[in-house]
């Protein structure tokens, strides 16, 4: 029981992250919601105007004025419902994509190499996606409905209010005890058609072995029993779905009688009756049923779809999540590292600490292991023995979001600007834009919802865009290998320190000797160890270091 309610915590609170990340979104949804629900929210007293104050009063004209009053009501009502459909489309997808991370950052990283749990996992993402956007429609076009349908019985007959909301909320909590038992049922129906696929899969792509093993029969009946359990299984999710229509009856159906039963001996006339009926027939009812429909079919499709991609995908462990995000200082004992059983070491023995806040400059040759040294550090590579610790934990094992690696190939990919830059997190853009010095580069491609093609922009425009991108990131330890390479000194110069003044830890390949110039301490890799100190020091200890300077001032 504990450990069903930890998942559906973490279930509950993925949701909640994603959707309270994006707050003026939300408030966008409801204040759309509000034109949306409009035309419901008024058609029961523009009826009844339309009724009793003109075609039953002999007063075509103002029956037919009110009808209009509803045809612009409708009108402005289909604006809101273009709005609303875009608004959600614009919530779940970033949903989605903090889902396929989730599955990029477990199951891909399984030992077992699973493909097929992987596109099954996918397909979970998709599900979720697509459940959760009608989660989010049915609830909210039942709070809108609702609350459009207590305000015009109340225009109209408020003691209708006090009537029908008791069978209402009763409807509403015999769906609500029901939702454990047909999530239960949902699961296992899930969990039954995976089987069924697997087996008739394997079935398929075994079919020669099972022939020349004449085992045809055996094989068969394995498949038969699955198809047999997944059919089960569905019976038994048909038949609890099926006690929605007691809901519904409860909750929607019975305030139709009370409003026909109480209606007339409250004082109501045929155009307020009808109105009432309306208000409860054409918009309460359908609310109602929607809802039942969409979370008895959706909302559990989303907790059995994200349980399954937890599961499959599981979360990093608290301890490396707060450990590994609470520092990004980091510390390598022995490392050694080589490209193949044969080849030559590009690290032997290498021990380093980095200090929280530290600012680290690598310089040395081309070739000579900088790069390496920096995927070891962003956990990418694993060293062949000894160990690399980033915020206490072992590089491979933090959650990505925690260090940030910056090559010197600037990835960027087709949208827009500001998609782009906020890949990797959240942030005031343009304050990182500026700190970074980018501002020149987004002003010329027209701001930062303009729509970019990487095929046109230089490497130093890519360059500048990842760099802000880090920089928006919450990574405590950023690594940049040469990821300056192809901006002028000066542009170098101000990204380098923007970061250093950004907080956390910095590591930087130089690709010139001005950016160890700038950092605390450098680390000098010759091929044959390393040396570690500051600029003043390594001028007189590394005849290496001194001879990279001197190629610098005289460049």
């Amino acid at each position: 029981m504990r450990l069903r309610a930890l998942r559906g915590g973490a279930r509950l609170g993925l949701i909640r992250q994603i959707l309270a990340s994006r707050p003026r979104l939300l408030w966008a949804l409801a204040g759309w919601s509000v034109v949306e629900a409009l035309p419901m929210a008024v058609l029961g007293i523009v009826l009844a105007h339309a009724i009793d104050d003109g075609f039953a009063a002999g007063e075509p004209v103002t029956g037919l004025l009110w009808l209009g009053a509803l045809g612009a009501a409708w009108v402005i009502g289909a604006v809101g419902a273009r709005q609303v459909v875009m608004t959600i489309a614009s919530l779940v997808e970033p949903f989605r994509e903090a889902l396929l991370r989730r599955v990029v950052n477990g199951v891909l990283h399984r030992a077992d190499g699973d493909t097929a749990a992987l596109a099954r996992t996918n397909l979970q993402v998709e599900l979720a996606r697509d459940a959760l956007a009608a989660v989010i429609t049915v609830l909210r076009s039942f709070v809108f409905s609702l609350a459009g349908v207590v305000i015009g019985l109340a225009a109209l007959v408020p003691e209708l209010v006090l009537l029908i909301l008791p069978p209402v909320f009763a409807g509403l909590a015999l769906f609500a005890a029901s939702l454990p038992a047909l999530a239960r049922r949902h699961r296992a129906f899930l969990l039954a058609d995976e089987a069924t696929a697997e087996a008739v899969t394997a079935m398929a792509a075994g079919l020669r072995d099972v022939s020349a093993a004449g085992a045809e029969e055996r094989i068969g009946d394995q498949v038969v029993a699955r198809v047999d359990a997944q059919a089960r299984a569905g019976t038994r999710l048909a038949g609890l779905t099926g006690a929605r229509t007691l809901t519904l009856a409860v909750g929607g159906w019975l305030p139709v009688v009370i409003v026909l039963a109480s209606a007339p001996s409250l004082g109501a006339g045929p155009g307020v009756v009808l109105g009432a009926l309306t208000y409860v027939t054409q918009s309460l009812v359908p609310a109602l049923s929607n809802l039942f429909e969409g979370l008895g079919a959706n909302g559990v499709r989303l907790g059995v779809s994200l349980g399954r991609v937890l599961e499959s995908a599981p979360i990093p462990s608290p301890r490396s999540v707060l450990e590994g995000g609470r520092s990004g200082g980091a510390r390598l004992r022995g490392v050694r590292f080589a490209y193949g059983p044969h080849a030559e070491p590009v690290l032997d023995g290498l021990d380093l600490d980095l200090a929280e806040g530290e600012h680290l400059a690598v310089v040395g040759p081309s070739g000579i292991g900088k790069s390496t040294l920096a995927s070891l550090l962003a956990g990418l590579l694993s060293p062949d023995a000894g160990w690399v610790l980033v915020g206490g934990i072992r590089a491979d094992l933090i959650d990505p979001v925690n260090r940030v690696l910056v090559p010197q190939e600037a990835y960027v990919f087709r949208g827009t600007l500001l998609e782009n830059l906020m890949y990797l997190g959240c942030g005031e853009v343009m304050s990182a834009v500026r700190a970074v010095g980018a501002e020149d580069l987004v002003a010329r491609l027209g701001g930062l919802e303009s729509e970019i093609d990487p095929a046109l922009l230089s490497p130093a425009e890519r360059q500048l865009i990842t760099l802000v991108r880090a920089y928006l990131s919450p990574a405590r330890l950023v690594i940049l290998d040469e990821a300056t390479c192809h901006l002028d000194a000066a542009a170098e110069a101000r990204a380098e320190e923007a970061f250093a003044r950004r907080g956390g830890t910095l590591v930087v390949i130089a690709h010139r000797i001005s950016s160890a110039v700038r950092a605390r301490r450098v680390l000098v890799m010759d091929g044959t160890g390393v040396m570690l100190g500051t600029h003043e020091d390594l001028l007189d200890r590394s005849p290496l270091y001194a001879d990279l300077v001197g190629h610098w001032r005289i460049a």
